[in-house]
């Protein structure tokens, strides 16, 4: 193999050593000190590219957003709308006007559920989830259901833990009146098949929606390839500042949709008395109260950095560390591993005689973050016969070292808490 090949094929990975070193904390914070961090699925640390970003919007454009005539504030608008911009352009939105900030996936998901399911639904109705949704894209549909006597639909998994479409005649049948299903299970990893599913619900004039919070950091997101008619995910899963979400909906929808939070810079025109309000037009009717300006810019610029690292490259670092662990986890004695071969950045696992809150915690003794517990997931691991799973979740700054960190945890509680002879 020649030089210029080898440096072709190294310019095309990532480098997760050179990567981690634009995360301040995993750098240089006295307890990320031999930290070996596989939690991502919960949530990712954030690179200095974003903090900066936050802290410059801070220093230097900080203003009231949509309020002020005077310069600062109009810095302040320009920042704020150009955030929403560069969103769009991530997700291949046809229009900026098409995105609302939200807090979070999760509040996304209960505007549209409350804001435009709500209003439609009636008895006899179906609102359809998978088995394997969050419980933030199960409760909402679920309330709106009992509210107003329709039926919450699963869509249940085949043999091989896949979304058993083909198994579920009624998926798209005339009661349907919208379709919620994740793109990724944040307990499985699996990868659903959206754009199929969004082709088939579209031809019976259907709206689905789809939480792409655990997939938005790896995966590219096209919501017109995916033909998707609601879009959600959150920052701080894709290595920008907690407390921002985006909501993308078409435009059909989003000019159907009623506000759930009123207050200031949602309206256009207050009635007086009972006399009705005029809401505003675009994103700005769900927008209520002073905007996260600094908060969008951080969002903003995590695209930026995730961009600069090209999300190809990323997706295949992520993907084939995955097929590695995987690998690695299944041949330590008594784990099972519950994530299937194509699992994309996530696997779950339980070991025979070892609960997985005690694999947590040993792991954590050893400096290897996981996550233990139902993952916000009960109706899955339900299905599944089992009430707890240890999960491994991977990111851009991971690599081999912390594979291995990972395998010899799990092998020591293993050795803590011996297998019984058959």
């Amino acid at each position: 193999m020649t030089a210029a090949v080898q440096n072709s094929m190294a310019a095309d990975r990532l480098d997760p050593v050179q990567v981690k070193r634009d995360f301040p904390l995993l750098r240089d914070a006295p307890l990320a000190r031999g930290l070996h961090y596989l939690d991502n699925a919960a949530t990712t640390h954030k690179p200095q590219a974003v903090i900066d970003a936050i802290s410059d919007c801070y220093a230097q454009a900080y203003g009231p957003i949509h309020r002020g005539l005077y310069p600062l504030a109009e810095a302040a608008t320009a920042r704020y709308e150009q955030s929403r911009q560069t969103l769009a352009e991530f997700i291949g939105a046809e229009s900026p006007d098409r995105l609302v900030f939200t807090r979070s996936a999760t509040e996304a998901i209960n505007m549209v559920a409350g804001g435009w399911a709500l209003p439609r639904l009636q008895p006899g109705d179906r609102i359809w989830v998978s088995r394997m949704e969050h419980h933030a894209n199960y409760l909402p549909w679920q309330r709106i259901c009992q509210q107003r006597g329709a039926e919450l639909g699963i869509i249940e998994l085949d043999e091989d833990g896949r979304l058993d479409i083909a198994g579920t005649p009624e998926l798209f049948g005339s009661r349907t009146r919208l379709i919620a299903v994740c793109h990724v299970s944040n307990v499985l990893g699996m990868e659903n098949p959206i754009q199929p599913l969004c082709a088939e619900a579209r031809a019976n004039a259907i709206p689905v929606l789809v939480d792409a919070a655990q997939s938005v950091a790896h995966l590219t997101l096209d919501v017109a390839a995916l033909g998707c008619d609601f879009l959600t995910f959150s920052a701080h899963k894709m290595y920008g500042p907690t407390g921002i979400g985006l909501l993308y909906a078409r435009e059909q929808y989003l000019a159907e949709m009623q506000p759930l939070l009123l207050g200031g810079g949602m309206v256009d025109e207050v009635g007086e008395g009972n006399a009705p309000s005029r809401w505003s037009d675009g994103p700005a009717r769900f927008e209520a109260g002073s905007p996260n300006l600094p908060g969008a810019a951080g969002f903003a610029a995590a695209v930026g950095y995730l961009d600069g690292l090209d999300r190809e490259r990323v997706h295949r670092h992520v993907e084939a560390l995955t097929r590695v662990a995987a690998m690695s986890l299944g041949a330590l004695p008594g784990l099972r591993l519950l994530s299937p071969p194509e699992s994309s950045a996530i696997l779950s696992f339980t070991m025979e005689g070892v609960h997985p809150h005690d694999l947590a915690q040993i792991a954590g003794e050893r400096g290897v973050a996981i996550r233990a517990g139902h993952h916000c997931a009960q109706p899955l691991l339900r299905h599944l016969g089992i009430v707890a799973t240890a999960r491994a979740s991977f990111g851009v700054y991971n690599d081999q070292d912390d594979v291995n960190a990972l395998v010899a945890a799990l092998d020591a509680a293993g050795r803590v808490f011996p297998l019984e002879p058959s």
